[in-house]
Order: C-alpha cells, then structure tokens, then sequence
C-alpha cells in the first residue's frame, strides 16, 4: 500500500463507521427515553399507521365509557323519582281506602282529600324533574314537547293491563326515548341503546283503560287549579281504589323497564372495557420498546461508537509517516 498524503481512506472508512454507530446509538437512547419502538414514522411507517388508528379507537372507547356512566347515572336518577312517585301513589291509595271507611263522615273525608291533593301537586313537581338539564319524564304525550325532552325517538305503543279482557286490557300511549351510542364509531347500528323518558302522564292516568291519558290524572296543581292531563281531581272519592291498582302497576313496569335498561348498559360497559384493555394491549405490541433489548444494543453501540471515533483519532495519524520520510 502506498504511502500518500492527499487520500486517507482509513480515515474516511473508520469517519462512515463512527456516524452509523453514532446514528444508531442515538436512536437507542431515543426509544429507551420515550419508552417507543417506533419513534419516527420512517422505522416503521405501516407499524406507525395502525398504532395511530389504534389510539384513536381507544381514546374514542374511553369517551364512550364515560357516556355509558352517564346514562347509567341518568337511569339512577330516574328509577330514585319513580320510587318516590311509588311512595306517593301507596299513601294516596292508602288515604283512599280510609276514606272509604263508612265511619267516616264527609268532614274526615275533606281531610283526606286535602293530604290527597297536596300529595298532586307533589307528584307534578317530580314530574319536572331533570338530570343536567334535561327531563327525567314526559311532561306530555302529545309531540309538540319534543323540544322539551330533548328527545331522540318518539313511539306508540300498547301497555297490556295484568287483568287480561276483563277491563278493556289494551291503551296506546306515546313512548318517549334518547339513545345512547354505544360503539366508538358512533354508528347506531354499531350498537345503540333505547333510554326511556318514561311518560309520566300515561303513567299516572287514573282513567279508565279504554279511556288512556285522556282520563282523569294524578298530576294536578293546587295552587293553579289546572291538571296536566284533561281531568283534575278535587275529590278523593272521584277515584276508586281499583284504579290505583292500574297506576301501581304502571310504576312497577317502569322501574322494571328503567332496571333492564341499566343492566344493559352495565353488560355493554364491561364488552367496551375489556376491548379498551385488549386494544391497549395491541397498541402496546406496536409501539412500546423492549427495554431489555435495546440496553443491550444501546450497550453495544455505545462501544461502537466510542472505538470508532478512537479508531477515526488514529487514522488522522497515519498521514504523519509521509512527513517523516520527507524530513
């Protein structure tokens, strides 16, 4: 090999050799850093897109869990007026009943009656119930309190009386519902979830059942004299106990309804937690480093690096022999 001084090709080999080794060691310490295999799209530009598509998807699943919460705090809300409502339809009945004792006379009976109609005007205060704003019943059957409830779906349908054909066993009502998005795509079909705004005014209809809600209702203010439904109750004894049996009824449907729903809602929170778990563990294939494999390649380019640049520090010498043989 000649001796030259213009070209020192070792030099530029051991140069080449320093900056791979140096690149290498720096891509190294930037995934045991970060904690990624994939810092930049151009390691893996295919691994990069599906992480990224992954993320969304989870990040879009925790939102939609927070959703299901909310809805199940929603129902909770819903099913503790209904009880409460319950309560108050069981104290009516029970005043009806003692009014109807035939030792009472028609100044014990004003007395129950006006426990009864306090006990309206109660129940049309809970009616107007909301959860953040917005309404826990149906103020109406009618659709022009759409904007009111803030409702999704509006339907008829046929509640079937546990009497059978004895006492007209059918009535159409209108049921009212918000649906709650259960899929990260945000696609009904995808899976969606019917929450009923339970129509208050069908439920406390105290008419006959062929006659629906456009009977007599429990719903009523004293203070104004006007009842929500056509029919105002004044008198307690306009109202047979038979009747409450039909309104009990219908509250215990309700709050039937009301749990199914939030047992569902239950089933679906445990389906989208355990595909966050799983999604976050296919994220986590992708882009996590395995830090005990790279510590041993940062191990081992760090002495790369550092015997490259003293091997580039004594190939810049070589050229010194040239000028010893020209003193």
């Amino acid at each position: 090999m000649p001796i030259v001084v213009n070209t020192n090709s070792a030099a530029t080999t051991a140069s080449f050799n320093l900056s791979r080794n140096s690149e290498a060691l720096t891509k190294s310490l930037a995934r045991l850093s970060s904690g990624k295999r994939i810092t930049n799209p151009a390691e893996d530009a295919g691994g990069m897109a599906v992480a990224y598509k992954l993320s969304s998807h989870a990040r879009r699943t925790e939102a939609v869990l927070n959703n299901h919460q909310n809805a199940l705090s929603y129902l909770q809300v819903q099913d503790g007026a209904l009880e409460t409502v319950g309560k108050v339809v069981n104290r009516m009945a029970e005043l009806r009943t003692m009014a109807a004792d035939i030792t009472k006379n028609t100044s014990d009976v004003e007395n129950y009656s006006k426990e009864f109609r306090e006990l309206q005007s109660q129940l049309s205060q809970i009616q107007r119930e909301k959860f953040n704003g917005i309404s826990l019943f149906a103020i109406s059957s009618g659709a022009t309190n759409q904007g009111t409830l803030n409702t999704k779906a509006e339907n008829d349908f046929e509640f079937l009386d546990q009497t059978g054909a004895t006492h007209a066993a059918t009535v159409d009502y209108k049921s009212f519902s918000r649906e709650l998005l259960t899929h990260p795509s945000g696609l009904s079909n995808d899976g969606s979830i019917s929450l009923n705004v339970t129509n208050l005014t069908f439920i406390l209809s105290i008419g006959n059942m062929a006659g629906g809600v456009t009977g007599a209702n429990l719903l009523a203010d004293k203070n104004t004299g006007t009842g929500i439904s056509d029919g105002i109750i004044t008198d307690i004894s306009s109202v047979s106990i038979f009747q409450f049996t039909h309104v009990i009824e219908k509250i215990a449907d309700a709050r039937a309804e009301n749990g199914a729903e939030q047992q569902r809602i239950q089933q679906s929170y445990e389906l989208h937690q355990t595909n966050l778990v799983n999604i976050e563990a296919a994220h986590g294939r992708i882009m996590d480093v395995d830090v005990a494999l790279e510590s041993t390649r940062f191990a081992k380019n760090n002495v790369l690096v550092q015997a490259s640049a003293s091997m580039t520090a004594q190939a810049n010498q070589l050229s010194n022999i040239a000028l010893t043989l020209l003193q």
